[in-house]
Formats: structure tokens, C-alpha cells, sequence
């Protein structure tokens, strides 16, 4: 998973009693979720091995970690919340959905329209949520964060505070910080100097990296040089932070010409099965045609009859919880699509994706069908041997597709 938001302060909150981002996402190092405390061991080992995995010269990795440091503040920013903590959608939302960012947005839009159209066209990816990512993750590299990314993960890795999932985190922190070697070693081609500079290039409090805040994980997986220069650099180039945060939606799932949520029918009828449906865990489970019949959406709520969302789509009903008067919680509900769990993916929070569809829409996203009833009408006529797939079959199938570009060299 991609780290937490440099342009945050503290964990955002979350809807589903996880951490507040997430960063087990499409990691190319294999993690364990066990909480037993794993076997003890260091950066010292951890350097010993990945010099004889990858080759590397054991003395570039000590000369690269002698001044590395334990950061106590970024233990307090991913300790778990207190039991009395509550989340807080309304709060969350306005931290992002305001116009500050508002008025970034539109301006970044404008400045690389170019490069979000060439995006879009080629992800299937509305521009307007391609910004809204980075918009949300560094106000457009505003707040890239301002810690060394080897002492966070260091940090992380071998000194993560007590948490139930402790040796999980520790596990998968240190997958990271191998990962930060290998890359920052792809860089460097054999260049001390190169490869401490990439050690040492700021991060979240998470180790997340440049404008879309990629993990060191999710660079080497997802990470897509946009101007075919030969050069990935999420940090100073704009085009590649852009065609990246595509090429990961749409390795994640995304359905071109999709809705991401629809708004929910809450009413006395309603109420109780929205509440169960409501689970907190982020998998598709019931359809639309079955919410249809359980008065939970309305048969034309956002072109759904005119529109291409099939009826036997699936999807989830979504919790965002605020504190409301006399100490009860007020609690809004959408309909998630699979374009939302697409987001979750890039950060295991609802918050999040519905604070991404919203600003996204205040940057001029229509969260609704584009493909007309018609359109599918008529691909159900072709005959089998030229075209059986409607757009959301075709869509799916489009999600298994390769990435955007070829990955190339991450630069600092």
C-alpha cells in the first residue's frame, strides 16, 4: 500500500479500524500478517543479506546507513489511536475538499492537461481523479514530507512501537527498506554519491515518495516513466507522477467510463440493512440490481437505466461515520463501485476514496455513466465471433492488461 499523505499531519482516519494508510499494497517483497513476534534482527542483517541477494557491495550499503537515525516523532504519528479515539468523515473531508486545494487542483489541471488527457486516453482514468490523487497525497508537491526516507524506514522496520500487529509491521517495513536499496542501487549505477542522495531524499512519516506518494515497493511495481525519457522521477516530474497514479488505478481495477459511489436511499424501510450491509470490509459482495430490490438505490440513480452500469455489478455499501449530539455518531452512507475499491486500493481507507470522488468532482468529474444504454445495446447485437463483451466485461477484462509504459529507472 501506499504510504500516508505528506500533507497531513497526523493518520488520517479510517473506516474499516485498520491503519491510517495502509502500506502492504502491491509490494514486489512478500509480507506476513502474523502479530507473533517475529525472530530478532537488525539493519546490520538486513544489509548483509541484500548485498549477497542483489549483488550489491556491502561497503556501498554501510557507507550509505552510517548517519542513519532512530526518528521517535514518526513512532508517535503510526501508533494506533487511543480507545477513545472517533473517526470523524465530516473533519476529514475539509481537510481536502477545501479551497486552497480547490484552486491548486484547477490550476494543475490546467498546467498539464496535455499530460492528464494523454493519461486519461490511455488508462481509461478520469483526468479529475488522477488529480485529486496527488492533490490529496502532496497539494501537487507542496508537502512531499521532510524525513530522510532510510531513517523512516529504519526506524519502522526495526523499532515500530507496540501495536497488536507489531511484528507485521516491522515484517513489512523492512520489505520496504529493502526495496528503497534495490531501487535507489538501480539508480546509482554504481555512484556512491547517487545512491546516498536517493537514501536520502525526503518521505512521509510512512517512507512514501513524491508527488503521488509511492512506497519503494509500489515504485518498482507501478511506478511509470510518462515522458519516455528513460528516467522514472516521481519527485520533479509531473508527467510521470501523473501517468504512475494512472497505471495503478488501472492495474487496480479501474472500470473506464464507470461510476466510482452512488448515494444511498436511507429511509425507516432502508436503515437496518444498510447498517448490515455496512461491514467495514472492503470487498464488492451484493449487486446492484440486488440493492435496486432492497430500495437501497433507485433504478435511475445515476443514469442506471439510461447509463452502462450493468445490474449484476458488484458492489459495497459504505460507512463514513462523524460524531453527531449527545454523543451518538452520525454516520453518511454511499454505494461504492468497483472504481472505488480501485482508490481503496491506493489507500486502505473509505474516507479517502470518498474524499478523492468528492474533490474530484469539485475539479469538474461527472461521477456518473458515459456509457449510454445504446452503446450497449448495440454491442449486445454483434455476433459472437466479432463482439460478445459489454463495457463492463470489457473493462475487467482491460484491468489484467499490462502497465501503461514499461517501468524504467526510478530517479530520485
Amino acid at each position: 500500500m501506499l504510504g500516508a499523505c505528506a500533507s497531513t499531519t497526523q493518520p488520517p482516519d479510517t473506516a474499516n479500524n485498520e491503519d491510517s494508510k495502509s502500506i502492504t499494497k502491491a509490494s514486489p517483497s512478500k509480507t506476513s500478517t502474523s502479530n507473533a513476534k517475529r525472530d530478532t534482527s537488525s539493519l546490520q542483517d538486513l544489509l548483509n543479506r541484500v548485498s549477497e541477494q542483489q549483488n550489491i557491495p556491502i561497503t556501498f550499503l554501510e557507507n550509505g546507513f552510517k548517519d542513519v537515525q532512530n526518528l521517535s516523532q514518526i513512532k508517535k504519528l503510526v501508533a494506533p489511536p487511543p480507545v477513545s479515539f472517533q473517526k470523524n468523515w465530516r473533519v476529514y473531508r475539509s481537510r481536502f475538499v477545501e479551497p486552497v486545494r480547490i484552486r491548486a487542483g484547477l490550476s494543475f489541471i490546467e498546467q498539464n492537461r496535455a499530460a492528464l488527457e494523454a493519461a486519461e486516453s490511455e488508462s481509461g482514468v478520469p483526468h479529475q481523479v488522477i488529480a485529486a490523487i496527488i492533490g490529496v497525497e502532496t497539494i501537487y508537491g507542496r508537502q512531499m514530507g521532510n524525513f530522510r526516507v532510510k531513517d523512516v524506514l529504519t526506524t519502522l522496520a526495526f523499532d515500530y512501537p507496540e501495536a497488536p500487529n507489531q511484528a507485521a509491521r516491522e515484517i513489512l517495513f523492512e520489505n520496504q527498506l529493502k526495496d528503497l536499496i534495490i531501487l535507489c542501487w538501480q539508480e546509482a549505477k554504481n555512484r556512491q554519491n547517487s545512491f546516498n542522495r536517493c537514501l536520502n531524499q525526503s518521505s512521509s512519516y510512512a517512507g512514501a515518495i513524491g508527488l503521488p506518494q509511492f512506497m519503494p515497493g509500489s515504485i518498482l511495481q507501478f511506478a511509470t516513466d510518462g515522458d519516455g525519457d528513460g528516467v522514472i522521477d516521481l519527485r520533479n516530474n509531473r508527467r510521470d507522477a501523473i501517468f504512475s497514479v494512472a497505471n495503478f488505478l488501472k492495474v487496480h481495477g479501474w472500470q473506464p467510463g464507470m461510476p466510482i459511489y452512488f448515494p444511498v436511499i436511507e429511509n425507516d424501510k432502508t436503515q437496518a440493512k444498510i447498517i448490515e450491509l455496512a461491514d467495514g470490509q472492503p470487498i464488492a459482495k451484493i449487486t446492484v440490481a440486488e440493492l435496486i430490490q432492497l430500495g437501497i438505490l433507485e433504478p435511475n440513480n445515476g443514469d442506471l437505466l439510461q447509463g452502462g452500469v450493468e445490474p449484476s455489478s458488484k458492489a459495497l455499501v459504505v460507512d463514513l461515520p462523524s460524531p453527531g449530539a449527545n454523543q451518538e455518531t452520525e454516520t453518511t452512507y454511499v454505494v461504492g463501485l468497483q472504481n472505488f475499491l480501485s482508490i481503496v486500493n491506493y489507500n486502505r481507507s473509505y474516507f479517502y476514496a470518498q474524499s478523492v470522488a468528492d474533490f474530484a468532482q469539485a475539479l469538474g468529474y461527472q461521477n456518473k455513466s458515459v456509457i449510454t444504454r445504446e452503446r450497449i445495446e448495440k454491442l449486445e447485437q454483434v455476433p459472437a465471433s466479432k463482439n460478445r463483451s459489454t463495457p463492463a466485461k470489457a473493462a475487467k477484462k482491460d484491468s489484467k492488461a499490462k502497465k501503461l509504459s514499461k517501468p524504467l529507472k526510478p530517479s530520485n
